[in-house]
């Protein structure tokens, strides 16, 4: 085994892993059986069901039946959102991110909620008790105007149920300037002769639509996710959802449902125990969520239950005030401990330049830095072994197709040579999981989305419109293999003379603040190899003289 060898299974392995990746997703939508809400005998199929046989469901008014008739739209303003709340169920219908235009340079921004047959991602609450006198999702609220613009530092925006017969229960959303988090207050107001309980609960619908995506080769996770204490962060897919039901109790945690960039999140009070729950609904809609015990609010008693939404670009500095393990909705995979220093550090470079094309370059500089040693290692090992290498192809053709004498007479020159084969493999190894970090660090991100870099790249998140990146990548890979001892099985060896082109294929519809990365970690390790090359030339021209 030699470097070549390692190097070729290293690229088609990375390869073969980001195809395999991009056709996990399964772009066809189920058929739309039933509107999100729907009911069954007038029994509401989309709310939690308790554990232990205890139902939580009931059976919906005609009020509530034709709620969408009688519901109207509250219409909400902050600098970050322009939202709608619908008084059927006080639910957030739609939410755009007025600061995240769907494309670089459009007018039109993100929708990260919506409700409607193709695209269906809502955020519901409420409060179900035992007798039917629910102020459910499917219940009809009360706000006092139809329009509210957040023009201070905080925006109230209270919505208001009353069952007729004393209990009143006012859900309050609170909007803080250029947070996307939400802060939801639900006051119960008791003012009858007996005793009144009920269950809170926290949803988030969605169905399995697809967004445009820019890349079809990128594949980022779509789908639940879910923080307790005991468990701490685990995705929960859709397939998963479909499988079964969801049932854990926990005291603190959020459960989630998260996309590319962006994350709705419901954060229960952390004082008080959950259980957390999913659900597949008929026609393709999928629900995570939490509700509490029964909540008792005793006759002329006032209870409030206050409840935290986070829906927005996965901004990490937010998410991290937030709740605890929040920040784990930017998903780095498997390799989060070594990704998350890595963005540390990208940002403290973009904090000092103010560009995160140029905080790129500085990353890969200083990565480059720590691994100067143990990369000097592998390129001191490939020198020698290109040193040696017109005395392997003579073996070759010496022993012919005899494996047995040319390994023999191999591994004498080796040891003769005092040359390692292995020595430049481990090192490699060692620096693949940073790589692969680097990797997800720069497309999960939100705050790389649709930066600006210099010249024509106005875009580090999109693939470069010209291809010049690519094919400097391929000119740089090209360089680079010239200085390492080529194979001496002639397969190999137009297998490895191929990559360059294949690389720079692949590489074309990648996000240019990749290449980039890649492009300057070439260039550096061709100027390493370089001056080894020359030093071990050197030394070897000394000794035969």
């Amino acid at each position: 085994m030699d470097n070549q060898r390692t190097l070729l299974f290293a690229a088609l392995a990375f390869i073969s892993v980001l195809i395999w990746q991009a056709w996990q997703k399964d772009y066809v939508l189920p058929p739309l059986i039933d509107a999100p809400g729907a009911t069954i005998n007038g029994v509401a199929k989309d709310v939690p069901k308790a554990s232990l046989g205890a139902d939580l469901t009931r059976n919906i008014g005609a009020e509530a039946l034709d709620g969408n008739k009688l519901a109207n739209t509250i219409s909400v303003i902050t600098d970050v959102y322009k939202l709608e709340i619908s008084s059927l169920g006080g639910s957030i219908s739609q939410l755009d991110l007025t600061r995240y235009p769907k494309e670089k340079g459009d007018i039109e921004t993100v929708r990260l909620l919506k409700n409607s047959e193709s695209k269906t991602f809502v955020v519901e609450s409420g409060l179900i008790t035992q007798n039917g006198d629910d102020p459910s999702h499917h219940a009809i609220w009360v706000a006092k105007k139809d329009h509210y613009e957040l023009l201070g530092n905080e925006l109230r925006v209270p919505l208001v149920w009353n069952n007729g017969r004393g209990v009143t229960v006012t859900k309050t959303y609170l909007f803080t300037k250029g947070s996307y988090r939400v802060e939801l207050e639900t006051r119960i107001e008791n003012s009858s002769a007996s005793d009144w309980a009920a269950r809170e609960y926290l949803q988030i619908k969605r169905n399995d639509y697809a967004e445009k995506k820019a890349n079809s080769f990128i594949y980022t996770y779509t789908g639940g996710v879910l923080y307790t204490d005991e468990e701490k962060y685990q995705k929960i897919d859709f397939d998963d959802m479909q499988d079964e039901n969801l049932s854990v109790k926990s005291t603190g945690g959020w459960a989630g449902m998260i996309q590319h960039y962006f994350g709705v999140a419901w954060v229960p009070e952390k004082e008080n125990q959950y259980s957390y729950y999913t659900k597949a609904l008929e026609g393709g809609f999928y629900v995570i969520g939490a509700y509490s015990p029964n909540k008792i609010v005793a006759a002329g008693e006032i209870k409030t239950i206050n409840s935290v939404l986070f829906a927005g670009p996965k901004l990490q500095e937010q998410l991290v005030t937030t709740a605890p393990g929040l920040e784990l909705m930017v998903d780095y995979g498997k390799l989060t401990i070594i990704a998350e220093p890595i963005f540390w550090l990208l940002s403290m470079f973009y904090d000092l330049v103010g560009n995160w094309g140029f905080a790129i370059i500085m990353v890969t500089f200083t990565i480059k830095a720590l691994f100067y040693k143990l990369s000097e290692k592998s390129y001191k090992s490939m020198a020698n072994m290109k040193i040696v290498q017109p005395r392997i192809v003579a073996l070759k053709e010496r022993y012919g197709d005899d494996k047995q004498q040319l390994n023999q007479a191999m591994m004498k020159l080796y040891k003769t040579e005092k040359i390692n084969p292995l020595g430049g493999c481990l090192p490699i190894l060692i620096q693949i999981p940073v790589f692969i970090s680097l990797y997800w660090t720069l497309l999960e991100s939100v705050e790389l989305r649709q930066a600006p870099f210099a010249l024509w790249i106005d875009n580090i998140s999109a693939a470069d419109p010209y291809f010049i990146l690519p094919v400097i990548y391929g000119i740089t890979m090209f360089l680079q293999q010239r200085l390492n001892p080529s194979p001496v099985d002639p397969m190999q060896k137009k297998m490895m003379q191929m990559l360059p082109i294949m690389f720079t294929g692949f590489f074309a519809f990648f996000p240019a603040g990749l290449v980039l990365y890649w492009i300057v970690n070439n260039v550096l390790t061709i100027v390493q190899q370089t001056v080894i090359m020359k030093k071990i030339e050197a030394e070897a021209l000394r000794k035969s003289n």
